[in-house]
């Protein structure tokens, strides 16, 4: 079994605005939004079991096809040896409007990411007001007091922070996409039935614990 924990953190914004904190040398920064048009939306997936933290940041929308591709990488950083020890894929996710248990979209993604990788796929939600105790808000908590009083001006030095963060030790594997997404996709009547019928939904907890087979 890999146990996983899955988020997006809010939306960074690049340019020189006050993160609180204090820096050394002389860093005058804005104190209010001057309409900022460069902006990353961090995805991150930490591996509970040995610690390692991957975080990729989006310059398009925070969707369900994000989330689930940046899954997709995490699974292609694997080594095949890895690969073939896995019986189980558990994930831990808040219950936001992208990747909810009854979000058709990112249902339909870890279905067919179940049966490409041919692994069961358990998911895991924590209910309304409780999404603080998914473990990579640990991470996000982490970040945040890293680069505190930092002045973002611009991707790479956004993305060099993150790199230099530590997390049980161990560095980030920190990646930028480039790649639009598209939001609001809908499926048919038939598509989500479909869907459906690859869920088992624990009978006590439908919502709240999904596992997906692989075909």
């Amino acid at each position: 079994m890999k146990r996983l924990s899955m988020d997006c953190k809010a939306t960074v914004e690049i340019g020189e605005y006050s993160r609180g904190g204090q820096t050394r040398g002389y860093n005058q920064a804005q104190d209010h939004d001057m309409g900022t048009k460069e902006k990353y939306v961090p995805c991150g997936i930490v591996d509970e079991d040995t610690g390692q933290l991957y975080v990729t940041f989006g310059s398009s929308y925070k969707t369900s096809d994000f989330m689930v591709d940046n899954l997709e990488q995490w699974w292609t950083s694997l080594s095949i040896t890895e690969k073939q020890q896995l019986e189980n894929i558990q994930i831990k996710v808040d219950n936001g409007p992208e990747n909810s248990g009854i979000r058709r979209q990112f249902l339909k993604r870890m279905i067919e990411f179940a049966d490409q990788t041919k692994k069961s796929i358990q998911l895991l939600y924590f209910p309304p007001y409780h999404s603080k105790y998914n473990p990579i808000e640990r991470c996000w908590g982490i970040l945040e007091r890293h680069w505190n009083g930092t002045l973002l001006r611009n991707a790479q030095t956004m993305l060099a922070w993150v790199k230099t963060m530590t997390w049980k030790g161990l560095n980030p594997i920190v990646k930028l996409s480039k790649k639009v997404y598209q939001k609001g996709i809908s499926l048919t009547k038939k598509e989500m039935k479909e869907i459906e019928k690859r869920l088992e939904r624990n009978p006590h907890l439908p919502k709240w614990d999904i596992l997906i087979r692989p075909s």
